[in-house]
């Protein structure tokens, strides 16, 4: 399984005890005999150091940059707290990431490249492992209609296909630091491996078993 930990996880105002959260889900499900790759987003300090460098006139390749290696950094928060069953480093290509993976430990890495989302890399990560399941855990419980944050109505969906959600973001502006759910490179890349993804609230560890063990949760991404 490739599991995309949103940056909610990542706040400004980290503690140990909610990383150690994920960290006991993940032990558990490694010593379960499950083969796992962690992808983990910038969250809040990578907008805010882009928010600066944009600022400072930095042009968003710049920015890009910025939040990968944020994100990189929250991987290694991750590595740390999982101990010795984690590989001990992030992967930066997904060379890196098929020789750490054949090793046997869970790989946690953050992004690879400018212009890309952790999401895009989540499920790159999932087509190069050929994983059975990957799971975006972010802070709505699923892909709705319209943004929940903003739109009271907004309907939840339990299923959608990558032809229908390609639609929805197609209006997002791919800005550094802005990507929401899936990015259309994300989108397009499930769609021609056939991979299996959930969209799910991962704000609460437990949600992330109940998929790996079967539960309908959130919505179900399914190829055109």
């Amino acid at each position: 399984m490739v599991l995309k930990l949103g940056g909610h996880v990542f706040p400004l105002n980290l503690n140990s005890g909610k990383i150690l959260g994920y960290a006991g889900l993940l032990k558990k499900l490694w010593r379960e005999d499950y083969e796992i790759v962690v992808v983990t987003g910038g969250g809040e300090a990578a907008r805010k150091y882009i928010k600066i460098a944009r600022e400072l006139g930095g042009s968003e390749l710049i920015c890009d940059l910025i939040g990968i290696e944020v994100s990189r950094l929250n991987a290694l928060i991750l590595i740390t707290s999982l101990g010795s069953v984690a590989y001990p480093e992030p992967p930066k290509t997904i060379g890196e990431l098929k020789k750490a993976f054949e090793v046997g430990k869970i790989v946690v890495m953050g992004g690879l490249q400018p212009g890309q989302s952790t999401n895009a890399v989540g499920v790159l990560s999932a087509e190069a492992i050929g994983a059975d399941l990957l799971i975006n855990a972010t802070d709505v419980d699923g892909v709705y209609t319209e943004d929940p944050k903003k739109i009271a109505t907004a309907k939840r969906l339990d299923l959608i296909r990558t032809d229908e959600l390609l639609k929805l973001v197609l209006d997002c502006k791919l800005w550094a630091g802005s990507y929401e759910l899936f990015d259309p490179v994300a989108i397009k890349i499930i769609e021609r491996s056939k991979v299996l993804a959930r969209v799910i609230d991962g704000r609460r560890p437990e949600n992330i078993e109940r998929v790996v063990k079967g539960e309908a949760l959130g919505t179900l991404i399914k190829p055109a």
